[in-house]
């Protein structure tokens, strides 16, 4: 018997030499902790890529014990503790953990080496953070076996690897869109079971707590979440409640249609007494937005069809349902955006939109909130109240023997994700889905900015930013873009348009009230500028203070939906320079010349930076504004 691993009570490592005896500098590792603040920063990001290279030999040696422990006997392995229970005890013995996180540990590592071998490279390579691998791993499940898993691992280990920065939301999307446009048959199937299996359930919990629950179909959450929302938002800056906390009493007060109220106890509080029933009724524009392709809207195609040629046949027919639904698309358009919009029940009679007016206007207007503009709350809960988003077939993947025989495009909601596209077409189907084109297809530029105001976008390009964006664009941020502001990267000078940030599709760009704020008044430098590799996309560069510049999001709204780089803007309304007579006589003002320090940091940024090989366009010779 090996007594390795076995040692005296109270040493700091079982197994082997403790960490903190090692040579740090064999490693790589500072040998102290008396550093700048870049020096730090450096530190922790070279220890993100190390943790993530010790994840993935923890992974393989799991892996290893499950090869030499499980497989032999797992195909007549009938025993109530079998080997793969026996394997997992090991581990959860030498760990000290559960059996639950030990058989977890075994079944990720398992995953890794049979299912998503490429992803587990990412994961060696430190480009893919261990954080992000439950995830992978649970929302590829449904592919184990399936003959195209070799090509959803090399899709996604593809995208993991693009330059940019990740989230967990960004990378369940990449997953699922991956895996539906896959296996349009199975996900259908499976969709059709978790719609028999939708449940209601409650749970006791501590301290006299408990957890109410229901599993529904995403629109139908995402209706139930915005009704809630604004119950919730019905009281003064006084409450003491934390937002959470209103929106359970919230929920409560709906269901027993009971009033709602502020708890500031303040005699001249507005908010004192709410009528719960009257707020859901009155929520009469609870739109979800769900932003798919016209290819998407007439079936899976078949995967040897490009997506060109795909999106070339015809989309969907121009057709009213009723005085109360009108579907408006465009026919043999090369690339086309709509959007669906899904109403619930009395309310769509109450704010139905005629066939005449979405055919002139194909695009919803919405107030929304820009740079200084975003404290209008009125509008910004207005801009809250419909939510749109966007997603398009995807570009063919490796070539494979193995390949699906059709292949679907997919949809997705706000704040909830990418749905397949099977369901899309569940709610086209809908009596009360209104369908609107994104752009007609053709050259012809849509309007960037609303006629009377150049500071504020267009509906069009508001939902354009929004769909291409889909979350907020700060790194690691999950915040839906649909419930955030749109920011102009470059500060918008509104003494002199023409010379400060314009309101156009590279110059804005979506960011949740936080991050807003966050650049806004503190010292981190936002950047964005058209990719040379890539006509239409963009490249983010966020910089903070100390000098440090990372990329934005390496997955957005393009990837989903690629049809977005064929929809153009025109530019901004021409503005009458200023007379001469209006030019200030005294000193710049603190915030005019931080914006101008910043326009000079990106310039600066754009001639350091050597993204992917090729030079950034060069920076405007025009002097700084102010």
């Amino acid at each position: 018997m090996s007594d390795r691993g076995v040692g005296a009570v109270g040493d700091a490592q079982v197994g082997g030499v403790a960490w903190g005896a090692r040579d740090h500098a064999a490693v790589g590792l500072p040998v102290s902790f008396d550093l700048p603040v870049g020096g730090h920063l450096d530190a922790l990001a070279d220890l993100a890529a190390g943790a993530a290279y010790l994840e993935w030999r923890r992974y393989q040696h799991a892996a290893a014990l499950h090869t030499d422990l499980v497989v032999p006997e797992e195909d007549c392995d009938e025993r109530a503790v079998d080997a793969f229970a026996q394997c997992a005890a090991r581990l959860a013995t030498t760990l000290s953990v559960s059996q639950y996180v030990a058989e977890r540990l075994l079944d990720d590592a398992v995953a890794l080496r049979d299912r998503l071998p490429r992803v587990a490279e990412c994961l060696r390579d430190g480009v893919v953070s261990a954080n992000f691998i439950r995830t992978i791993v649970s929302r590829t499940e449904l592919i184990h076996g399936r003959p195209y898993q070799g090509l959803v691992d090399a899709d996604i280990a593809a995208a993991l690897r693009k330059p940019g920065s990740w989230s967990t939301a960004r990378v369940r999307d990449l997953c699922d869109q991956m895996v539906y446009r896959r296996d349009p048959d199975a996900v259908r199937e499976r969709r059709d079971d978790a719609l028999k299996g939708r449940c209601f359930f409650t749970e006791a919990g501590l301290d006299g707590m408990a957890t109410v629950g229901a599993t529904m179909s995403a629109e139908r959450a995402a209706v139930i979440a915005r009704v809630v929302e604004r119950l919730a938002a019905q009281v003064c800056r006084h409450d003491s409640r934390t937002k959470t906390a209103r929106a359970s009493d919230a929920l409560f007060a709906l269901v027993k249609h009971a009033p709602f109220g502020c708890d500031c106890a303040r005699p001249e509080c507005a908010f004192a007494v709410v009528d719960a029933d009257e707020v859901a009724a009155n929520a009469a524009r609870i739109v979800i937005h769900v932003v798919t392709d016209t290819t998407t809207l007439t079936g899976p195609v078949p995967a040897t069809t490009t997506p060109a040629e795909a999106a070339a046949e015809p989309a969907a027919r121009a057709q009213t349902r009723g005085a109360d639904t009108t579907a408006v698309a465009a026919e043999g358009v090369a690339v086309e955006e709509v959007v669906v919009e899904e109403r619930t029940g009395d309310d769509v009679a109450a704010e139905e939109t005629p066939a005449e007016a979405v055919a002139a206007d194909p695009v919803a207007a919405e107030t929304v909130s820009t740079d200084e503009g975003a404290a209008n709350d009125g509008a910004a809960e207005e801009a809250t109240d419909e939510v749109a988003v966007e997603a398009a077939a995807v570009e063919a993947g490796p070539e494979s023997e193995h390949a699906p025989e059709l292949v679907d495009g997919v949809g997705y909601i706000a704040g909830l994700g990418i749905v397949s596209g099977a369901h899309v077409r569940d709610l086209a189907a809908d009596p009360a889905a209104i369908i609107r084109p994104l752009g007609d297809g053709t050259d012809t530029p849509l309007p960037a900015t609303q006629p009377a105001d150049p500071y504020r976008p267009s509906a069009a390009l508001d939902t354009y930013i929004r769909a291409r964006d889909q979350f907020c664009t700060w790194p690691g941020c999950t915040r839906p873009a649909w419930d955030g502001d749109l920011d102009h990267i470059t500060e918008y000078d509104h003494r002199n348009p023409e010379r400060g940030g314009q309101t156009s599709a590279c110059g804005l760009g979506a960011k949740c009230r936080f991050h807003h704020l966050l650049k806004t008044f503190g010292d981190f430098v936002d950047d964005q500028y058209p990719d040379p590799e890539n006509p239409g996309r963009v490249i983010r560069t966020f910089t903070i203070p100390e000098g440090r510049t990372v990329l934005g999001p390496a997955y957005t709204g393009f990837d989903t939906h690629p049809g977005l780089d064929m929809i153009v803007f025109g530019d901004p309304p021409a503005t009458r320079p200023p007379s001469p007579g209006t030019e200030p006589t005294r000193h710049s003002p603190r915030t005019e010349q931080k914006h101008a320090r910043r326009r000079q940091e990106r310039n600066r940024n754009r001639l350091r930076n050597n993204l992917k090989g090729v030079r950034p366009p060069e920076p405007d010779d025009a002097p700084p504004p102010f």
